[in-house]
């Protein structure tokens, strides 16, 4: 049991470690990526698709939004115990799940439209909808869940730690102190040591 507990604060750790880079990542791709992507479509998404050939988005995000669930649940099962942090963790993990299901569910068809059907299956007035709805519904949703997701596992992380200091500090679980705690007379004569400068 002390060895998974120990398993905790790394795991906690690393949680918000990917996190963190989830949210810097979609920042990136809300404030440099998607104004040149979406400037002027459908033109501007053949460009995209030419300039994002060998690697893009689809092959960074869905791995590690996969590995964020994973960590999440690690580190909420690992951290149940600490309740200041609990639901901070909860929080943070209910919104980077309510993200990837908003990606699969809404973003990722709208991507097969624009990205693979493109042009030859689409007009250029409906791809036009598309990347505006799409535009749009990021800011509300993708970039909002990761950044409350993203916040929640700073807090929470914070009072995992917090936690974590004041409980060393209040069981250090030195032998010396163990001893004392454990054995009645030297608690006896430590007591009656403390009390004889009070008697003279």
């Amino acid at each position: 049991m002390k060895k998974i507990r120990r398993l905790a604060f790394p795991v906690v750790t690393t949680y918000l470690w990917v996190m963190m880079i989830l949210l810097g990542a979609i920042v990136l791709e809300t404030f440099m990526i998607y104004p040149n992507v979406f400037s002027d479509p459908p033109a501007s998404l053949g460009l995209a698709m030419d300039f994002m050939s060998v690697s893009g988005p689809s092959d960074f995000f869905p791995p590690l939004g996969f590995l964020s669930w994973v960590l999440g649940a690690g580190a909420l099962v690992l951290s149940w115990r600490v309740k200041s942090a609990r639901w901070w963790i909860v929080f943070s993990l209910a919104m980077i799940v309510c993200e990837g299901l908003a990606s699969m569910l809404y973003f990722w068809p709208r991507n097969e439209i624009m990205f693979v059907e493109g042009s030859e299956v689409h007009s250029a007035e409906y791809l036009k909808q598309i990347a505006r709805e799409f535009e749009t519904w990021h800011w509300r949703s993708r970039l909002g869940f990761n950044a409350l997701a993203a916040v929640s596992a700073f807090v929470g992380f914070l009072k995992f730690h917090r936690h974590r200091v004041l409980a060393k500090q209040t069981h250090p679980g030195t032998p010396a102190i163990d001893s004392v705690r454990r054995d009645p007379s030297t608690r006896h004569r430590l007591r009656a040591s403390a009390e004889e400068p009070a008697a003279k």
